[in-house]
């Protein structure tokens, strides 16, 4: 048999796909943006200074970025839907332990500590959640639902940027920031708990498993699975075209990486300081009304249009989109405008662009990087290097803005947007074997 056919392994419980492609994205989406962005707010409310937060909140990303490498050990469970539950619960568990952990005097260490307990979980239920996606799904239906998964994959960071952040702002000035903050991440626990219980029910499962996936599962040792990520990276190193799709990938997200980072944090710092001068209210507001619906019709929009009209075709377009939110924070640097109407408008317009160009990476990996045998692992260690570009340029942007200060610095960010745009001309777009 060749070793790209799907093997199936059981009856498969059917489900239409926005029954559970929305939540587990949602699911997958929070532990990230709570080490990503709430983690950082909450230290920035604590008194943490920028490069500590960044470089810190970078280092914890890394998890993202090595996962390809026990991605081959999940290829042997035969339940990708069982692996999801428990890795949802495990991730609940430990951000209530952080809320815990905020009362006590060695907070900034113990919070450290148990958010990287939250990337390893997050980190590894992305790569079984993501196999789960393509065994489930078509070529067309991936890039249909690629939308809605975009959608609430980065909607967990307006509920999280939105409704809890209005809530710790809120309860800042009732009950400080350590309570405040405590009680953000007991209830993003409480959630993550409940979403893994209710996709014991609504994934689709037991699912498929590629045949070298089954091979090594009946070998069932270290050993056998040592070979398979062996197999598994010499067979991605493999591809045609595979180095300059790496570099592709670690450009689409370099500036990415620098403004969601900074971007947050110049909205909270004083006006004399260069910053726009809001509060942890303000901002959750404006991210969790506007923000939200911009983005969630953005990313449902760019999901279309790249079904529409192809990836290829569609790739500068969702490029040129990704650029809105460095241009929109360069304009607010240089205006510092005071209508919070217009801060509110123009973070729209950011949210608006992002949501519609995320879609692009998204599909270049799963159906160009990871095409062919390996689908899962492969789509792992291509997503590896889409946070190691995004990480990379996460951990050095508060130095850089250090150095620049605000104003120059997202006119940087705009400038190094530039360079993946040029590689579309390159770079191969379409499957290898279509």
């Amino acid at each position: 048999m060749d070793k790209a056919d799907p093997v199936v392994l059981a009856s498969a419980t059917t489900r239409h796909p926005l029954a559970w492609v929305p939540s587990l994205y949602l699911a997958q989406g929070l532990p990230f943006y709570s080490v990503a962005l709430v983690a950082g707010l909450m230290f920035k409310s604590m008194g943490v200074p920028n490069e500590q937060i960044a470089r810190w909140t970078g280092v914890l990303g890394l998890a993202w970025v090595f996962k390809a490498l026990w991605s081959p050990f999940l290829e042997l469970f035969r339940s990708k839907k069982r692996i999801v539950v428990v890795l949802q619960v495990t991730g609940g568990i430990a951000l209530g332990a952080l809320a815990m952990a905020l009362q006590l005097p060695a907070w900034f260490a113990l919070a450290i500590a148990l958010l990287a307990v939250v990337s390893l979980a997050s980190s590894t239920h992305d790569i079984a959640a993501d196999g789960l996606y393509i065994a489930s799904l078509s070529a067309r239906q991936q890039a249909a639902y690629a939308g809605w998964q975009g959608a609430f994959f980065n909607g967990a960071k307006f509920l999280s940027l939105g409704g809890l952040v209005i809530l710790a702002g809120h309860l800042e000035q009732r009950i400080g920031p350590q309570a405040a903050w405590a009680t953000v991440f007991g209830l993003l626990g409480a959630l993550m708990a409940a979403l893994g219980l209710y996709h014991a029910w609504a994934l689709p499962g037991p699912q498929f498993a590629s045949a070298p996936a089954q091979a090594a599962g009946q070998a069932a040792s270290v050993r056998a699975t040592v070979d398979v990520l062996v197999d598994v990276i010499r067979a991605f190193f493999a591809k045609p075209g595979i180095w300059l799709g790496i570099l592709f990938i670690l450009l689409f997200r370099t500036a990415e990486g620098q403004v969601q980072t900074i971007g947050p944090l110049f909205l909270r710092d004083a006006r004399a300081l260069g910053g726009m001068g809001l509060s942890t209210q303000e901002v959750g507001a404006i991210y969790g009304t506007a923000g939200t619906a911009a983005f969630l019709v953005g990313s449902i929009l760019g999901g279309y249009f790249t079904s529409w009209i192809g990836l290829k075709r569609a790739m500068p377009w969702l490029i040129l989109a990704m650029n809105v939110p460095n241009l929109v924070f360069y304009y607010l640097s240089m205006a510092q405008p005071e209508s919070l109407g217009a801060v509110t408008a123009s973070l729209a317009a950011e949210m608006f662009g992002y949501g519609f160009g995320f879609v692009g990476m998204i599909l270049f990996i799963m159906q160009v990087i990871a095409s062919g045998p390996y689908q899962t692992a492969h789509y792992a260690l291509g997503s590896g290097f889409m946070q190691l570009g995004f990480v990379l340029s996460k951990v050095v942007s508060g130095d850089i803005q250090q150095a620049l200060g605000y104003r120059h610095f997202f006119l940087w960010v705009v400038l190094s947007a530039l360079p993946v745009l040029l590689l579309t001309r390159f770079v191969r777009l379409e499957p290898e074997n279509p």
